[in-house]
């Protein structure tokens, strides 16, 4: 891939010398071209043309062009490898075109993406010419990674899947944007975590179908996979409901609303996770089925708790759960688990007998409420699995010390370790568990900043956080890494006239970004924060 040029680096005066004499014998030989000096007269004299005794040198033969090493492009996140080359590089032209190689056809989309946003055409399944973009599906690496090379004024992208090539075409979108050019040479790129997202909070302060979109649009250049959201609690259920439309909140999604979001998250290679809250955070459920509230000893129920010890409880959520399932169509969801009221209190087996009651019934003479609660975790995460999906929960619903253990397959979601009882992440990781990091430290933008809780910046995160970093400040030590599935920055509205759509799409962009740094490159950026967000800002 190096281009040099005719005088390269070693050659110096002699070697011009030696060409110059070579090029004089050259001229005076039989078979030399026009404009050599004729031969002598039979006579000896020379004609009137004739050119003088002593010949003037011939003209130097013009260099090749010479290019430096190419840099790395411009991106964020930054890529992994790149090997340099000498070349121009490829920039957009009115001629180039974006083509998929044979065999590749399921990337028209991605191609007809890239060919708008770079204003060239799509010329589809045909052969690459000069100037042109190929992607192609095929050759060996991890999920989600690609290669990029950029040689002879063409750009060819490739993958084993079609996530990888996708991220190839926003590296290439990117450097154009930074520089105007993509670099000679080639990028060897794939992600440090398989997860890498946001998760948003619905439920609490409504949020409409364009800004998730345009959020899911931000998310797919940052090379972000996952979205999660969260769409019951107390506050509000914000997406129709077809089993149970009493429990829905006058502000909410439409089911063909959730189908168009969930239609343009395929299409940039984005999950959506939903999240059903329980059996806590089910206040708006419950103001239309009062009698499944969680009730004390004296008959004073608790906010957002159902009582789990009613069979009619597990029928309902089962029936939401159910019902969320089948319209969305990624591999995972969410089934809460976190801050049961139940177990906030001294004694849970004094202040709620009925749990107590039905916790020895079902598990034994010594069992307590929370197993009770681990177990409706367990049986909801079955729920789930039923249907194809891997269930996560959030970390304080998994408890120590009990007669029922959380079911290994359910993915941790560590967001704290401020609950009664509080677990450090390592006691997951020891047991074997797979965490995802969502550490309310660095990654919760709590709207109002109540309970001590601050806006998160990027430039904290791209300094300071990694995906080890699972609780506070301190990492868990490196060999529980590849149980860290990766991270999202959460979005939680408990305040939620504290800002409107449009501060939280500013507030969360600078720290998103930064996430998306730290979770597909595990080194230490090369960048400082000032220059990685004059970057961001450049190509976002």
């Amino acid at each position: 891939m190096m281009r040099y040029s005719i005088r390269g680096p070693h050659q110096g005066p002699a070697l011009m010398a030696t060409a110059v004499a070579l090029a004089t014998v050259a001229a005076c030989s039989p078979g030399a071209p026009t404009g050599a000096p004729p031969p002598p007269t039979p006579s000896g004299g020379t004609s009137a043309s004739a050119a003088p005794t002593s010949a003037p040198p011939s003209p130097t033969p013009t260099p090749t062009r010479t290019y430096p090493l190419s840099t790395a492009p411009r991106t964020v996140p930054a890529v992994r490898d790149h090997e340099a080359a000498r070349g121009p590089g490829w920039k957009p032209a009115p001629t180039a075109g974006i083509v998929v190689a044979a065999g590749s056809e399921g990337l028209a989309d991605e191609a007809r993406l890239l060919a708008g946003e770079l204003k060239i055409s799509y010329r589809g399944a045909v052969a690459a010419r000069a100037g042109d973009v190929e992607l192609a599906l095929g050759g060996k690496g991890a999920p989600e990674s690609y290669t990029l090379t950029t040689r002879d004024d063409r750009v060819r992208i490739s993958g084993p899947d079609q996530a990888g090539v996708f991220y190839g075409t926003r590296t290439l979108k990117q450097s154009v944007k930074a520089s105007g050019a993509m670099p000679e040479g080639t990028v060897t790129d794939a992600p440090a975590k398989p997860q890498r997202g946001l998760n948003l909070d619905i439920a609490r302060k409504f949020f409409t179908a364009e800004w998730i979109e345009a959020r899911l649009r931000e998310m797919a250049d940052l090379k972000l996979n996952q979205f999660g959201l969260h769409f019951s609690d107390d506050q509000g259920f914000r997406i129709a409901s077809d089993s149970h439309p009493e429990i829905v909140s006058a502000e909410h999604l439409t089911k063909a609303e959730v189908r168009r979001i969930l239609a343009l998250a395929q299409t940039l290679h984005i999950t959506v996770v939903p999240e059903i809250d329980s059996p806590g955070h089910l206040g708006a459920v419950l103001r239309a089925h009062p009698d499944l509230q969680l009730r004390n000893v004296q008959g004073t129920p608790r906010q957002g708790a159902i009582d789990i010890s009613k069979p009619a409880s597990a029928r309902l959520v089962d029936e939401l759960l159910r019902e969320y399932a089948e319209l969305f169509p990624g591999g995972w969801f969410h089934v809460g688990a976190d801050e049961y009221q139940a177990l906030t209190v001294r004694s849970p087996e004094a202040s709620y007998p009925q749990l107590a009651s039905a916790a020895r019934q079902k598990y034994g003479a010594q069992a307590r409420v929370q197993d009770l609660a681990e177990g409706w975790l367990n049986d909801r995460a079955a729920v789930v699995r039923d249907t194809g999906k891997v269930a996560k929960a959030w970390n304080d619903g998994f408890f120590r010390g009990g007669v029922v253990d959380a079911h290994k397959g359910i993915e941790v979601e560590y967001w704290t370790g401020k609950e009664i009882g509080a677990r450090p992440p390592a006691e997951y990781l020891a047991e074997g568990r797979e965490v995802v990091n969502l550490n309310d430290e660095y990654l919760y933008y709590v709207l109002g900043e109540p309970n001590q809780f601050t806006y998160p910046t990027g430039r904290r995160i791209y300094e300071q956080w990694t995906p080890l970093v699972l609780r506070g400040t301190t990492p868990v030590p490196a060999r529980y890494d590849p149980q860290i599935l990766g991270a999202r920055f959460a979005v939680w509205c408990d305040l939620s006239r504290s800002q409107t759509q449009a501060q939280v799409a500013d507030g969360i962009r600078l720290p998103l970004t930064a996430l998306a740094q730290k979770v597909w490159d595990p080194a230490k950026p090369t960048l400082t924060w000032d220059q990685f967000r004059a970057l961001a800002t450049k190509v976002r």
